[in-house]
Protein backbone atom coordinates (compact mmCIF):
# COMPACT_ATOMS: atom_id res chain seq x y z
CA UNK A 1 0.00 0.00 0.00
CA UNK A 2 2.81 2.36 0.85
CA UNK A 3 4.50 1.60 -2.51
CA UNK A 4 1.28 2.24 -4.41
CA UNK A 5 0.82 5.58 -2.67
CA UNK A 6 4.42 6.52 -3.44
CA UNK A 7 4.09 5.60 -7.12
CA UNK A 8 0.90 7.59 -7.45
CA UNK A 9 2.50 10.66 -5.89
CA UNK A 10 5.50 10.45 -8.24
CA UNK A 11 3.20 10.12 -11.28
CA UNK A 12 1.17 13.12 -10.14
CA UNK A 13 4.29 15.24 -9.75
CA UNK A 14 5.50 14.17 -13.20
CA UNK A 15 2.20 15.06 -14.87
CA UNK A 16 2.15 18.43 -13.08
CA UNK A 17 5.70 19.16 -14.19
CA UNK A 18 4.95 18.29 -17.85
CA UNK A 19 1.83 20.43 -17.78
CA UNK A 20 3.75 23.37 -16.30
CA UNK A 21 6.50 23.09 -18.92
CA UNK A 22 3.95 22.86 -21.71
CA UNK A 23 2.28 26.02 -20.44
CA UNK A 24 5.61 27.84 -20.58
CA UNK A 25 6.15 26.97 -24.26
CA UNK A 26 5.24 29.85 -26.58
CA UNK A 27 3.34 28.99 -29.76
CA UNK A 28 4.93 30.69 -32.77
CA UNK A 29 2.55 32.89 -34.76
CA UNK A 30 2.16 31.95 -38.44
CA UNK A 31 4.20 34.10 -40.83
CA UNK A 32 2.32 37.02 -42.40
CA UNK A 33 1.09 36.45 -45.96
CA UNK A 34 3.40 37.66 -48.74
CA UNK A 35 2.38 41.13 -49.98
CA UNK A 36 0.51 41.20 -53.29
CA UNK A 37 2.52 42.70 -56.18
CA UNK A 38 1.24 46.11 -57.31
CA UNK A 39 -1.08 46.00 -60.33
CA UNK A 40 0.60 46.50 -63.70
CA UNK A 41 0.40 50.06 -65.05
CA UNK A 42 1.05 51.45 -68.52
CA UNK A 43 2.09 54.83 -67.13
CA UNK A 44 5.54 56.11 -68.05
CA UNK A 45 7.83 57.35 -70.79
CA UNK A 46 8.79 54.90 -73.54
CA UNK A 47 10.97 54.61 -76.62
CA UNK A 48 11.06 51.95 -79.30
CA UNK A 49 11.42 50.91 -82.94
CA UNK A 50 9.15 49.68 -85.71
CA UNK A 51 9.18 48.13 -89.18
CA UNK A 52 6.42 47.50 -91.68
CA UNK A 53 4.92 48.53 -94.98
CA UNK A 54 3.28 51.63 -96.44
CA UNK A 55 0.90 51.97 -99.37
CA UNK A 56 0.93 55.31 -101.20
CA UNK A 57 -2.17 56.35 -103.10
CA UNK A 58 -2.43 59.41 -105.34
CA UNK A 59 -3.99 60.67 -108.57
CA UNK A 60 -1.84 62.98 -110.71
CA UNK A 61 -3.81 64.97 -113.27
CA UNK A 62 -2.86 67.85 -115.56
CA UNK A 63 -4.61 71.07 -116.57
CA UNK A 64 -4.19 70.80 -120.35
CA UNK A 65 -5.61 67.33 -120.95
CA UNK A 66 -7.30 66.40 -117.64
CA UNK A 67 -5.63 62.98 -117.75
CA UNK A 68 -4.74 60.71 -114.84
CA UNK A 69 -1.01 60.13 -115.23
CA UNK A 70 -0.89 57.32 -112.68
CA UNK A 71 -2.72 54.99 -115.02
CA UNK A 72 -4.36 53.07 -112.16
CA UNK A 73 -0.99 52.04 -110.70
CA UNK A 74 -1.25 54.22 -107.60
CA UNK A 75 -1.06 51.91 -104.58
CA UNK A 76 2.67 51.23 -104.50
CA UNK A 77 3.81 49.30 -101.42
CA UNK A 78 7.17 50.12 -99.82
CA UNK A 79 9.15 49.06 -96.77
CA UNK A 80 9.33 51.54 -93.87
CA UNK A 81 11.30 51.46 -90.64
CA UNK A 82 12.07 53.84 -87.83
CA UNK A 83 11.34 54.65 -84.22
CA UNK A 84 8.84 56.15 -81.82
CA UNK A 85 8.77 57.77 -78.40
CA UNK A 86 5.92 58.79 -76.15
CA UNK A 87 4.29 58.99 -72.77
CA UNK A 88 1.33 57.09 -71.24
CA UNK A 89 -0.71 57.79 -68.14
CA UNK A 90 -3.20 55.24 -66.81
CA UNK A 91 -6.33 56.08 -64.82
CA UNK A 92 -8.29 52.99 -63.81
CA UNK A 93 -8.45 50.96 -67.05
CA UNK A 94 -8.11 53.99 -69.32
CA UNK A 95 -4.78 55.01 -70.85
CA UNK A 96 -4.09 58.41 -72.41
CA UNK A 97 -0.86 59.72 -73.89
CA UNK A 98 1.02 61.23 -76.81
CA UNK A 99 3.41 59.64 -79.32
CA UNK A 100 5.78 60.79 -82.05
CA UNK A 101 7.00 58.56 -84.92
CA UNK A 102 9.64 58.91 -87.61
CA UNK A 103 10.10 56.34 -90.40
CA UNK A 104 12.32 56.19 -93.43
CA UNK A 105 10.60 54.98 -96.61
CA UNK A 106 12.26 52.83 -99.24
CA UNK A 107 12.34 54.18 -102.78
CA UNK A 108 8.69 53.87 -103.76
CA UNK A 109 9.16 55.38 -107.23
CA UNK A 110 5.47 56.16 -107.69
CA UNK A 111 5.39 55.70 -111.45
CA UNK A 112 2.24 54.97 -113.42
CA UNK A 113 2.05 52.88 -116.57
CA UNK A 114 2.13 55.98 -118.71
CA UNK A 115 -0.43 58.01 -120.62
CA UNK A 116 -0.42 58.36 -124.42
CA UNK A 117 -0.95 61.90 -125.72
CA UNK A 118 -1.45 61.70 -129.50
CA UNK A 119 1.22 63.36 -131.57
CA UNK A 120 3.20 64.13 -128.41
CA UNK A 121 4.25 60.82 -126.84
CA UNK A 122 3.77 58.52 -123.84
CA UNK A 123 4.29 60.25 -120.50
CA UNK A 124 5.08 59.03 -117.01
CA UNK A 125 5.15 61.01 -113.77
CA UNK A 126 7.50 59.86 -111.00
CA UNK A 127 7.84 61.01 -107.40
CA UNK A 128 9.16 59.47 -104.20
CA UNK A 129 8.12 59.83 -100.57
CA UNK A 130 11.38 59.63 -98.59
CA UNK A 131 10.24 59.77 -94.96
CA UNK A 132 7.10 59.92 -92.79
CA UNK A 133 6.74 61.68 -89.43
CA UNK A 134 3.65 61.76 -87.19
CA UNK A 135 2.57 63.23 -83.85
CA UNK A 136 -0.65 61.97 -82.32
CA UNK A 137 -2.64 61.59 -79.12
CA UNK A 138 -3.17 58.00 -77.93
CA UNK A 139 -6.21 56.84 -76.00
CA UNK A 140 -7.08 53.29 -75.08
CA UNK A 141 -8.42 50.68 -72.69
CA UNK A 142 -6.10 48.33 -70.80
CA UNK A 143 -6.87 44.80 -69.66
CA UNK A 144 -3.91 44.24 -67.36
CA UNK A 145 -0.97 43.79 -69.79
CA UNK A 146 -2.99 44.14 -73.00
CA UNK A 147 -3.78 47.60 -74.38
CA UNK A 148 -6.24 48.41 -77.17
CA UNK A 149 -5.75 51.98 -78.39
CA UNK A 150 -6.61 54.55 -81.03
CA UNK A 151 -4.60 57.51 -82.37
CA UNK A 152 -5.47 60.91 -83.83
CA UNK A 153 -3.15 63.69 -84.88
CA UNK A 154 -1.12 64.96 -87.81
CA UNK A 155 1.69 63.85 -90.09
CA UNK A 156 4.28 64.99 -92.60
CA UNK A 157 5.83 63.33 -95.64
CA UNK A 158 9.14 64.32 -97.21
CA UNK A 159 8.50 64.22 -100.98
CA UNK A 160 11.06 64.32 -103.76
CA UNK A 161 10.78 66.37 -106.94
CA UNK A 162 8.33 65.36 -109.63
CA UNK A 163 9.88 63.99 -112.81
CA UNK A 164 7.90 63.88 -116.06
CA UNK A 165 9.33 61.63 -118.78
CA UNK A 166 8.33 61.29 -122.42
CA UNK A 167 8.94 57.57 -122.83
CA UNK A 168 8.65 57.88 -126.62
CA UNK A 169 11.56 60.30 -127.02
CA UNK A 170 13.41 59.77 -123.73
CA UNK A 171 13.24 63.48 -122.87
CA UNK A 172 12.38 64.41 -119.28
CA UNK A 173 12.31 67.30 -116.84
CA UNK A 174 12.17 67.52 -113.06
CA UNK A 175 10.01 70.04 -111.26
CA UNK A 176 11.99 71.75 -108.52
CA UNK A 177 9.44 71.46 -105.73
CA UNK A 178 11.09 69.19 -103.17
CA UNK A 179 8.66 69.67 -100.33
CA UNK A 180 7.18 68.47 -97.08
CA UNK A 181 3.52 67.53 -97.40
CA UNK A 182 1.27 67.64 -94.33
CA UNK A 183 -2.04 66.07 -93.38
CA UNK A 184 -4.19 64.41 -90.71
CA UNK A 185 -3.69 61.02 -89.10
CA UNK A 186 -5.94 58.38 -87.56
CA UNK A 187 -4.92 54.91 -86.43
CA UNK A 188 -5.46 52.00 -84.08
CA UNK A 189 -3.34 49.31 -82.49
CA UNK A 190 -2.84 46.52 -80.00
CA UNK A 191 0.05 46.45 -77.50
CA UNK A 192 1.10 43.63 -75.16
CA UNK A 193 3.50 44.07 -72.23
CA UNK A 194 5.43 40.80 -72.03
CA UNK A 195 7.55 42.11 -69.13
CA UNK A 196 7.19 45.03 -66.73
CA UNK A 197 9.18 47.29 -69.08
CA UNK A 198 9.05 45.70 -72.55
CA UNK A 199 6.03 45.57 -74.85
CA UNK A 200 5.27 44.58 -78.45
CA UNK A 201 2.66 46.20 -80.68
CA UNK A 202 0.84 46.03 -84.00
CA UNK A 203 -0.53 49.25 -85.51
CA UNK A 204 -2.42 50.53 -88.56
CA UNK A 205 -2.41 54.23 -89.55
CA UNK A 206 -4.05 56.30 -92.27
CA UNK A 207 -2.42 59.60 -93.25
CA UNK A 208 -4.45 61.91 -95.50
CA UNK A 209 -2.28 64.49 -97.29
CA UNK A 210 -2.91 67.85 -98.92
CA UNK A 211 -2.67 68.28 -102.68
CA UNK A 212 0.52 69.24 -104.47
CA UNK A 213 1.01 71.09 -107.79
CA UNK A 214 3.79 72.08 -110.15
CA UNK A 215 3.84 73.82 -113.54
CA UNK A 216 6.03 72.82 -116.46
CA UNK A 217 8.47 75.72 -116.93
CA UNK A 218 9.40 77.56 -120.09
CA UNK A 219 12.29 75.79 -121.78
CA UNK A 220 10.95 72.31 -121.10
CA UNK A 221 11.04 70.03 -124.19
CA UNK A 222 7.27 69.41 -123.89
CA UNK A 223 4.01 70.46 -122.20
CA UNK A 224 5.17 73.99 -121.37
CA UNK A 225 2.68 75.69 -119.03
CA UNK A 226 0.88 72.46 -118.16
CA UNK A 227 0.10 72.23 -114.43
CA UNK A 228 0.20 68.83 -112.67
CA UNK A 229 -1.75 68.29 -109.44
CA UNK A 230 -1.96 65.42 -106.96
CA UNK A 231 -5.35 64.47 -105.55
CA UNK A 232 -6.62 61.80 -103.15
CA UNK A 233 -3.09 61.60 -101.81
CA UNK A 234 -2.80 59.37 -98.76
CA UNK A 235 -0.48 56.87 -97.10
CA UNK A 236 -1.59 53.74 -95.29
CA UNK A 237 0.85 52.10 -92.88
CA UNK A 238 0.88 48.73 -91.12
CA UNK A 239 3.76 48.23 -88.65
CA UNK A 240 4.97 46.01 -85.84
CA UNK A 241 7.15 47.43 -83.11
CA UNK A 242 8.67 47.08 -79.68
CA UNK A 243 8.79 49.61 -76.81
CA UNK A 244 10.81 49.99 -73.62
CA UNK A 245 8.97 51.81 -70.82
CA UNK A 246 11.18 53.67 -68.35
CA UNK A 247 8.54 54.45 -65.69
CA UNK A 248 10.71 57.33 -64.46
CA UNK A 249 9.84 58.82 -61.10
CA UNK A 250 7.60 55.93 -60.07
CA UNK A 251 4.80 57.02 -62.38
CA UNK A 252 2.21 54.42 -61.66
CA UNK A 253 -1.02 56.15 -62.57
CA UNK A 254 -4.18 55.62 -60.57
CA UNK A 255 -5.73 52.16 -60.37
CA UNK A 256 -9.08 51.51 -58.71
Amino acid sequence: MHKLFHSTAVLALLVTSIAANAADLRVKAPPPPAPMPPPFSWSGFYIGGNIGGAWVHRNVTDSLFGLNFDGGNNNNAVFIGGGQTGFNYQISNFVIGVEGNFDWAANNNNTGNGIVIPAVGTFRVTANDRWIATVAARFGVAYDRVLFYGKAGGGWVGADNFTVTNVTTGASFTGSNNTTESGWLVGAGLEWAFTDNWSAKFEYDFLGLTSRTFTVPVGSPFLVGDTFSTGSHNVQMATVGINYRFNWGGLGGTRY
